[in-house]
């Protein structure tokens, strides 16, 4: 698929017209205090709708209550076990690679700040780590599952962010296109997947190219489940380089917002890691996997630890080659990447179970592992012509 600035700027007139048609007339009728309420009894798929949801609620999730048609089921596994083989360097690269790829661009930036909480940053973190777990589950599709239920209400949430924004005015639709329109999703889509990859190989950690692969082909179906038109979304790895390059050179840059939301978390993870001797790792380590330019712009402090950092590439490409040649050491690993990633979630969400509720104003205050073979090492795509 061929992706030009007009071609992207189309895709910034365009939202979901599923949700957002659910979300305007839940509003329209002064029925969204009753479906918030209501929905926090429905956390696994499968399970029966509450009685009293309003119709237009209930035919929104029997429609969104299954995965995309085209799903391919082996892909998925395979999805699952690079997971739980590389949990701990995903979770990483979301955390410090991400996230911060998101405050690059300002005008997702100010919408982060614009309907997210300032003072509990954790949120969005537990959100999204929480998210993904579910994800990558045995049953994530199946009944008893949470995942279904979790993006049924994140599609939700989306629609009525936009609903919001476009309403009060307090978004500029004609400079700025829809808030959250398409070209944001797929750039989401790809600040996930691609972007995750490419942190994974930063830090010299083994992939397979199936295993990418896979772990790309998991959130194209996590993109068609939150709304993500699929003739315009990346099929492949190429492809999604090129849309993704395209995409941030037309949006990145400084920003206030950008900056603060950067602080606030690089303070959260000061506060999870224990004592201070290791606070300034936490900047470094965003600053190595974004680049200085991109960490300048958002106010990364540099510290005597960005040296060091760059050290840690060599020590993990040497935790990966014992884990490549010892089964043993392979277990050992994986169970410090699965205990180190729930040690974090819990922390993150103090043990709670996380609720999408779907806001109904803005407030400045809403704010041994069978792990796929590692041959034929998986390296980025190249970077598209004029990207740089």
């Amino acid at each position: 698929m061929t992706y030009t600035p007009a071609s992207m700027d189309a895709l910034r007139q365009s939202g979901d017209e599923l949700a957002d048609a659910t979300v305007a007339t839940l509003f329209e009728r002064g029925e969204m205090g009753k479906f918030n309420a209501l929905m926090r009894y429905v956390s696994t798929a499968g399970a029966p709708l509450p009685d009293g949801l309003p119709d237009v609620a209930r035919e929104y999730l029997e429609a969104t209550a299954a995965p995309p048609a085209w799903v391919d089921w082996g892909e998925m596994e395979k999805a699952r076990l690079f997971f739980i083989d590389n949990n701990v360097h995903i979770s990483t690269a979301l955390s410090f690679a991400s996230m911060p790829g998101c405050y690059v661009i300002p005008h997702v930036a100010r919408l982060l700040s614009a309907t997210h909480s300032l003072k509990y940053p954790s949120k969005r973190m537990a959100e999204t780590g929480q998210f993904t777990v579910y994800l990558m589950q045995p049953g994530a599709f199946e009944a008893g599952s949470r995942f279904i239920p979790a993006a049924q209400k994140v599609r939700l949430l989306h629609a009525s962010i936009r609903h919001h924004l476009a309403r009060d005015g307090h978004w500029d639709v004609e400079g700025l296109g829809t808030p959250i329109c398409q070209e944001d999703m797929i750039g989401g889509q790809m600040l996930f997947s691609l972007l995750v990859l490419d942190s994974l190989h930063r830090l010299n950690i083994h992939m397979s190219v199936d295993g990418a692969e896979a772990y790309y082909y998991a959130w194209r179906v996590v993109g068609a489940m939150l709304g993500v038109d699929q003739e315009h979304a990346p099929r492949d790895l190429e492809s999604a380089r090129r849309f993704f390059d395209l995409y941030m050179t037309r949006h990145m840059g400084p920003s206030e917002e950008g900056a603060h939301l950067t602080r606030q978390l690089i303070d959260l993870y000061e506060e999870v890691v224990p004592g201070t001797f290791f606070d300034p790792v936490v900047s470094s380590l965003i600053r190595y996997l974004i680049g200085d330019t991109c960490a300048d712009w958002l106010d990364v402090p540099r510290t005597a630890w960005d040296t060091v950092v760059k050290t840690v590439p060599a020590l993990l490409g040497v935790l990966e080659s014992i884990e490549d040649s010892s089964p043993l050491g392979a277990w050992a690993l994986d169970r410090l990447g699965h205990l180190t990633t729930v040690l974090e979630l819990s922390s993150l969400t103090r043990g709670r179970v996380m609720h999408y509720t779907i806001p109904e104003q803005l407030k400045k205050d809403y704010g041994v592992s069978t792990a796929v073979p590692r041959t034929r090492r998986w390296t980025p795509p190249a970077a598209t012509v004029g990207s740089s």
